[in-house]
């Protein structure tokens, strides 16, 4: 039932984990993709074939979106080589360690510059395009750290709460316009971002332990639920968040 024939979706950070899971289960769906990423060329690569692979177009853009110079390249990259954009999904992040009293300004800036105002250059970017188009989507990847906190993590959480508060924000001033603004907050995620905490294999049990259904997520599972978002199914959501937990956070 769930289409994307004939739409292009830009997808930031989607190199690795649930950006290119996204990227891939679109693609299957029909889409066309304009995939961003910021360092790994090798495995943007990948992605692109696979996507090939499955008779879709793509497209790649290097750069950090956290820069808004970049984030107009972007969208100015796929409006060039597609003529519209129907999707955006804001993917792109980074989660590291940071305790307050010793954290470093620069540290909470990079993270915040990332994590949410790459959020905010994107869709800056991109609204005036879809004011146009008579109805898009707009897909921002958040948090459960967003939603409850995390300890020695305030500036990761800070930044997936904002992102929380801007699709709020952005769902009612764009209703007017069809423009369908909503959240994915995942909980953990078996991804390259966990690679070095999973490697404790005592911690990774007690994550399991403490998620009701006994599972850590995978990227596809994060995909599933943006996919659904993308759909003509969720015409009448918009400013919500879907939580791809396990039911380790329930709201």
């Amino acid at each position: 039932m769930i289409s994307l024939q004939k739409k292009v979706s830009i997808i930031t950070g989607g190199s690795r984990g649930i950006g290119a899971a996204t990227a891939v289960l679109f693609a299957r769906a029909g889409s066309d993709i304009v995939l961003n990423y910021v360092d790994n060329g090798a495995k943007a690569a990948e992605v692109a074939e696979c996507i090939r692979g499955l008779r879709r177009r793509v497209v790649l853009h290097q750069g950090n979106v956290g820069k808004s110079r970049v984030a107009k390249e972007l969208v100015s990259k796929a409006i060039s080589e597609f003529g519209k954009i129907d999707v955006v999904v804001n993917n792109a992040g980074i989660w590291t360690h940071g305790e307050v009293g010793s954290m470093s300004e620069s540290h909470w800036d990079e993270t915040l510059e990332t994590n949410l105002k790459g959020v905010f250059n994107v869709c800056n970017a991109v609204v005036p395009i879809l004011k146009k188009n008579g109805g898009a989507r707009i897909i921002n990847i958040s948090s459960t750290a967003g939603q409850r906190g995390e300890a020695f993590h305030s500036h990761y959480a800070a930044s997936k709460g904002g992102i929380l508060a801007l699709t709020k924000s952005l769902a009612v001033e764009l209703a007017p316009y069809n423009i369908l603004v909503n959240a994915v907050a995942p909980g953990w995620v078996d991804t390259d971002m966990n690679t070095e905490v999973f490697a404790d294999e005592e911690f990774r049990q007690s994550v399991i332990n403490s998620i009701p259904l006994k599972r850590i997520a995978t990227a596809e599972d994060v995909a599933g639920a943006v996919l659904f978002l993308a759909s003509e199914l969720s015409r009448h959501i918009t400013g919500a968040t879907i939580n791809v937990n396990g039911g380790s956070v329930l709201l």
